[in-house]
C-alpha cells in the first residue's frame, strides 16, 4: 500500500495576520532603511575605472644559483615567479604605490600627499583564470588620473623588478666568488687524499689486482693439489722400500750418507784389515802377546778413528755400528733409492708449504680489496663532487656576470589602460531598488521575530486552543464613538468600561452580547437553571468589567430582571460606570446586614444594581461566609438573573470563591493582553480547583486580524458610519477615573 507523503500547508492567512500585528514596526524597518538606502544613492558620484593588463613571464634567474642543498639553498635567495599570488602583492606593496603617488603628485581633499593606504583600497589586482595575466583596475572621479594612475603602477612595478633581478644577480655573484676558493681547496684536498690512499695501499688497479688475485689463488691451489699428489705417491715409495729393507729410515740414511764418504770408507777398510789379522792372530797366539796387544790398539785406534769420522759426517754422538755401514749391491740400490725419494719427499713437503703460504698471502689481500675498494669510491665520489660544484660555479658566474649587464624583469605590458569615457559602478536606481528591497526583508523578518518572542495570545483560534472551553460570544474592538481604536480620545475613554449604546455604538456590540446572552440562556436546562454568573478574567485589564456590565444590559433589554453586582471588594469600579456612591454596598449587607433594597438601585429598566461598598481589609472572608452564601440564594430568588463582577484570577481566591457560590463562571479573555503562560496558569487552576465555567468570552477583538471574522460580523458592522442610538441616557456617564480592568 503507497503511503502519501504528508506536507504541511503553508497558512497565507496566518502569516498576513502577523504581519497586520506588526505593521507599524515592520513599516518603520522598511522605511527607514529604503531612506538611508535613497539618501546612500543620492550621495553616490560617478567613478570611473580605468584597467590595463601585464603578462608575467618565466624568470629564470633562479636557475643561475640553483646549487642544491650542499651549499645554502641559494635559490631562495631569487624571487618567487609566481604570477596569480606573490606578483599581485608586490604590484600593491609600499615601493610601488610610493613611486606612484611621488610619480603623479597624488593630492587627498585636504591638498596633502595620498596615504600608500588610500590608493591601496582603490586599486584592484587580480589574475585572470587559467592565464598568466594579471589585470590592475583602478576608480576614480577623474578618468584620466584613473588612466594615469594604472598605467604608472604598472611601468613602476616592471622598474622594481628588473631592479630586483638585478640585485639578485649581484647577490649571487658574490656569494659565488666567496665559494670558488673554498671549492677550489676542497677538490685540491680530495686529490691528495686519494693519492695517499692508492700509495699506502699500493693500488693501482683495484678491479685488475682482484681479478688477478682470484687467478693466482685458483691456480695455486692446483699446483699443490698436484704437489700433494705426487708427495702421496712418493711416501708409498718410501714405505715399500723401508719394508724391504728393513731398515730405519733416519739410520739408512745416514749409513748410505757415509758409505759415500772416503775417509769413512778407508777407515772401515783398515779397521776391518785390523780385525782379520786380531782374529788369526789369537788363533796361534795367546792373549798376553805382544801381537795380540798390538793389534787390539790398532782395532781400537781405527774404531776410534771411524768413530771421530762418523761424528764429523754426522754431526752428533750417535754410534752407528759396522753393519750399518757395510752395505750389499742390492741394499745399497735399496738404499739410494729409499735416499732418493727420501729426497724427493723432502722438496715435496717443502714445496707444498711455500704454495700454501703463497696462498694465504693472495687469500689475505684478496680479502682486504673490497674494503679498500669502498675506500677507494668514498674517495673519488668527493673528488667528484669537488671537481662538479667547482667546474658548476665556474660555469654559473659566468652566466650570472652576463645576466647582471641585463635589464630583464618578469613582466611586460600587455594592455596599457586608456582613459574611459563612461562611468562604473552600481547605478542610483539599482541602490535605491535594492534599499527598497532590503527594507521589505528586514520589515518582514522584524514582524515575524517580534511576533515570535510576543507570548501573548493574539487570536480567537489560540485562545480556544488554549483554553479549549466553550466559546460563549465574541466581543469585537471597536471605538467609542465610532471612531478608530488609534484615536486619543478612545484611548482616556477606555479607563472606563464602556455601556452599549451610551458610549459605543450598539451595533455591532449590541449583537456580540446579545448573541452572549443567548449562549448562556441555551446553556439552561430543565435539570440545571443558570441564574447566578461570576464573571472573571485571568489577568487584570481584560476587560472583565465591561464584559460583566453589557451582559446585564443585554439581560435586561430582552426582558430579564437582573441584577449586576459589583462583587470587586479590591479595585470596584462598576460604581462609576453608573454614576453612583460606593459609601453603601455588598460590604455592608453582609457586615451590618443591612436591608438589600435600601442599597440596590434600578439603573435602566429591568436592570439593577449593587455597589461593592467600603472596601474591608480582607475580602475573602467576607465572600466565604454563610452570610454571603445566603444573599446569594436570596438574590437569586428574587431577580432572573445576577451578575457579579469580580476580582480577575491571577493572585486573588476571590472569584474561584465566589463561582463556587454561584451557578457557573464565565471567563473574559482579551487576546494581546493575556499571555500563553498566564492562560496555562489560569486554566490549571479552574481545573484544580473544580470551577463550573459555563465558557468564555472573548473581548477587545479585532476582527480585521482574524481569519474567520466574517463568521461574526461584518466588515460594515465595525466601521464609524453607525450612529449612537439612545436607548441609555447619556446622563448616566460618569468621570473617567482609571481602572483595573
Amino acid at each position: 500500500m503507497e503511503h502519501t507523503p504528508n506536507f504541511e500547508e503553508i497558512d497565507v492567512q496566518k502569516h498576513f495576520q502577523v504581519l497586520q500585528r506588526r505593521w507599524l514596526p515592520a513599516v518603520s524597518v522598511f522605511g527607514t532603511v529604503a531612506t538611508l538606502a535613497s539618501l546612500f544613492a543620492l550621495s553616490l558620484k560617478p567613478a570611473y575605472k580605468a584597467e590595463g593588463s601585464l603578462l608575467i613571464k618565466t624568470n629564470h634567474s633562479p636557475s643561475l644559483t640553483g646549487l642544491g642543498e650542499g651549499l645554502g639553498r641559494i635559490d631562495s635567495l631569487t624571487i618567487n615567479n609566481n604570477p596569480s599570488d606573490t606578483q599581485a602583492k608586490i604590484v600593491t606593496s609600499v615601493p610601488v604605490i610610493k613611486e606612484t603617488i611621488t610619480e603623479l603628485d597624488l593630492k587627498d581633499d585636504k591638498g596633502k600627499p595620498l596615504k600608500i593606504q588610500d590608493l591601496t583600497k582603490q586599486l584592484k589586482v587580480e589574475g585572470a583564470k587559467g592565464t598568466e595575466v594579471l589585470q590592475v583596475t583602478y576608480a576614480d572621479n577623474n578618468p584620466n588620473m584613473a588612466a594615469a594612475v594604472v598605467n604608472t603602477v604598472m611601468r613602476a612595478y616592471i622598474r622594481n623588478n628588473i631592479g630586483a633581478n638585478r640585485e639578485e644577480a649581484v647577490s649571487a655573484r658574490e656569494f659565488i666568488l666567496g665559494q670558488i676558493p673554498r671549492t677550489e681547496i676542497a677538490v685540491r684536498q680530495a686529490e691528495i687524499a686519494l693519492r695517499k690512499f692508492k700509495e699506502e695501499n699500493q693500488i693501482i688497479s683495484l678491479q685488475e689486482e682482484a681479478t688477478a688475485a682470484v687467478t693466482d689463488i685458483s691456480k695455486l691451489n692446483e699446483r699443490i693439489s698436484q704437489a700433494q699428489a705426487q708427495l702421496g705417491d712418493v711416501n708409498a715409495r718410501l714405505k715399500k722400500i723401508q719394508n724391504q729393507a728393513k731398515i730405519d729410515s733416519q739410520q739408512t740414511l745416514t749409513a748410505t750418507s757415509l758409505s759415500q764418504i772416503p775417509g769413512v770408507q778407508q777407515a772401515l777398510v783398515q779397521l776391518q784389515e785390523a780385525q782379520s789379522q786380531l782374529t788369526v792372530a789369537r788363533t796361534t797366539l795367546l792373549p798376553g802377546h805382544p801381537t795380540i796387544i798390538n793389534l787390539e790398539e790398532k782395532v781400537a785406534a781405527l774404531n776410534n778413528l771411524l768413530q771421530q769420522r762418523t761424528k764429523q759426517a754426522v754431526g752428533s754422538d750417535r754410534q752407528i755400528s759396522q753393519s750399518d755401514l757395510q752395505t750389499g749391491a742390492l741394499r745399497e740400490k735399496l738404499l739410494e733409492d729409499y735416499a732418493r725419494f727420501e729426497a724427493e719427499r723432502v722438496g715435496l713437503a717443502k714445496q707444498i708449504t711455500t704454495l700454501a703460504d703463497k696462498r694465504t698471502v693472495y687469500t689475505e689481500r684478496a680479502n682486504v680489496l673490497p674494503k679498500l675498494e669502498q675506500n677507494q669510491r668514498q674517495l673519488e665520489r668527493k673528488l667528484k663532487a669537488a671537481q662538479t660544484t667547482y667546474e658548476t660555479l665556474l660555469t654559473r658566474l659566468q652566466e650570472i656576470q652576463v645576466a647582471e649587464n641585463q635589464n630583464v624583469g618578469n613582466a611586460r605590458i600587455v594592455s596599457p589602460a586608456v582613459v574611459p569615457d563612461q562611468p562604473t559602478g552600481v547605478g542610483k536606481s539599482i541602490v535605491i531598488g535594492g534599499g527598497v528591497v532590503l527594507g521589505l526583508m528586514l520589515g518582514i523578518i522584524t514582524a515575524f521575530s517580534l511576533d515570535l518572542i510576543d507570548r501573548s495570545v493574539k487570536t480567537v483560534k489560540e485562545a480556544k486552543e488554549l483554553f479549549k472551553y466553550n466559546l460563549l460570544g465574541v466581543i469585537p474592538s471597536v471605538s467609542s464613538k465610532g471612531k478608530k481604536s488609534s484615536d486619543k480620545l478612545e484611548r482616556l475613554e477606555r479607563s472606563l468600561p464602556r455601556i452599549i449604546g451610551r458610549d459605543v455604538p450598539h451595533y455591532p456590540l449590541g449583537e456580540a452580547y446579545q448573541m452572549l446572552q443567548a449562549n448562556l440562556k441555551f446553556l439552561t436546562s430543565e435539570e440545571r437553571e443558570i441564574k447566578a454568573i461570576s464573571v472573571t478574567s485571568a489577568v487584570s485589564k481584560e476587560g472583565k468589567s465591561e464584559v460583566a456590565a453589557n451582559l446585564a444590559v443585554a439581560m435586561a433589554q430582552v426582558g430579564r430582571r437582573v441584577l449586576l453586582v459589583d462583587a470587586d471588594m479590591r479595585n470596584p469600579v462598576q460604581h462609576h460606570v453608573w454614576g453612583m456612591a460606593n459609601t453603601l454596598g455588598l460590604s455592608n449587607i453582609i457586615v451590618n446586614q443591612l436591608p438589600i433594597h435600601e442599597i440596590v438601585q434600578e439603573v435602566i429598566p429591568n436592570l439593577h444594581f449593587l455597589p461593592s461598598g467600603v472596601i474591608p481589609s480582607n475580602p475573602v472572608a467576607l465572600l466565604d461566609s454563610k452570610r454571603m452564601a445566603l444573599l446569594v440564594a436570596s438574590l437569586t430568588q428574587r431577580y432572573d438573573c445576577v451578575i457579579f463582577d469580580t476580582p480577575s484570577l491571577s493572585g486573588t481566591a476571590d472569584a474561584a470563591i465566589l463561582s463556587k457560590l454561584a451557578d457557573g463562571l464565565l471567563l473574559v479573555v482579551r487576546p494581546g493582553v493575556i499571555n500563553s503562560v498566564s492562560a496555562s496558569v489560569a486554566k490549571e487552576f479552574l481545573t484544580q480547583s473544580g470551577q463550573n465555567v459555563l465558557g468564555m468570552v472573548l473581548n477587545g477583538v479585532n476582527v480585521k486580524h482574524e481569519p474567520e471574522s466574517d463568521f461574526y460580523y461584518t466588515k460594515a458592522q465595525v466601521e464609524p458610519e453607525f450612529m449612537l442610538p439612545t436607548s441609555i441616557p447619556k446622563t448616566l456617564a460618569a468621570p473617567h477615573i482609571k481602572e483595573e480592568r
